[in-house]
């Protein structure tokens, strides 16, 4: 058995189903890990959304900030980003709702322990370890999953609180563990996330650090498999992945082998 992680689709139907061809996926041999954000800007939402729901537990995909904002969108939250008319025929479908129920029950993060090996859309602040993770994961899944998801979904959006705190509560502390999986790049020296900077990290302010290039971060000792940050691109380190190489905007999607020795596998999205 294979397992492929892939990184952001983002509604990239066609170069999401060559890249399966040419990696020669077999469901019934085979397992998929996509890192999130499986719809919004690209042209074919729906039709991501529909197959990979259908491909059942074949497929562990953790939610990215562009699925919670669909979310967000089915219950008329207001304050985040403006409506993209890519989602409309995911809201007109009628399916919708059924779509979006699945796309709540998915996983903030996902562990593999006999891979040592963690997935989660955007990132780790460094004051967590792999196991405080997934409990603060468990903590907003919980919510989403839950039959009051819409109190917490009102107050989604907001940079604040920046920093973590043992005794953050409420909406507050989903807020920050939100953003801490699924939006955050950088790190300030003083340990607040900073969500000002989205282009490659040798362009960033003095004072600020990747996320993974934190060398005292508590979760070190564990491969992490993220997406989230195009202009980062494919980028594969001693203990993470980086799984967004733009596809949406025109360049690759990617897929990687985990293994020992991760192989990398890429469909051109130039017409995407």
């Amino acid at each position: 058995m294979s397992v492929y992680a892939i990184g952001d689709i983002q509604g990239c139907y066609d170069p999401f189903r060559r890249l399966l061809d040419r990696l020669g996926f077999d469901p019934g041999r085979d397992r998929l890990w996509l890192t999130g954000d499986l719809v919004n800007r690209g042209p074919q939402s729906l039709e991501v959304l529909r197959f990979v729901r259908g491909l059942g537990d074949v497929v562990t995909t953790v939610l990215g900030n562009h699925d919670l904002h669909l979310i967000a969108m089915t219950e008329g939250t207001k304050g985040g980003p403006d409506p993209d008319p890519s989602l409309e025929p995911v809201l007109k479908a009628p399916d919708c709702e059924e779509l979006v129920a699945w796309l709540r029950a998915r996983p903030l993060a996902h562990y593999d322990r006999k891979r040592h090996t963690l997935m989660v859309h955007a990132g780790l602040p460094p004051e967590w370890t792999v196991k405080k993770a997934l409990k603060r994961a468990a903590e907003v899944e919980a919510v989403l999953r839950g039959d009051d998801y819409r109190r917490f979904v009102a107050k989604l959006y907001g940079n604040t609180p920046a920093r973590w705190s043992g005794e953050l509560e409420g909406n507050k502390r989903l807020r920050y563990i939100v953003n801490a999986l699924t939006r955050m790049r950088m790190v300030a020296t003083d340990g607040r996330l900073d969500f000002s900077h989205k282009g490659p990290p040798a362009d960033a302010k003095k004072g600020l650090t990747p996320w993974y290039a934190i060398p005292d971060a508590r979760w070190r000792g564990t491969r992490i498999v993220f997406g989230h940050w195009s202009a980062l691109g494919l980028m594969i380190g001693p203990d993470f992945i980086g799984l967004d190489s733009g596809c949406v905007w025109n360049r690759e999607l990617t897929a990687v082998r985990l293994g020992k020795r991760p192989k990398v596998t890429q469909v051109d999205c130039s017409e995407a």
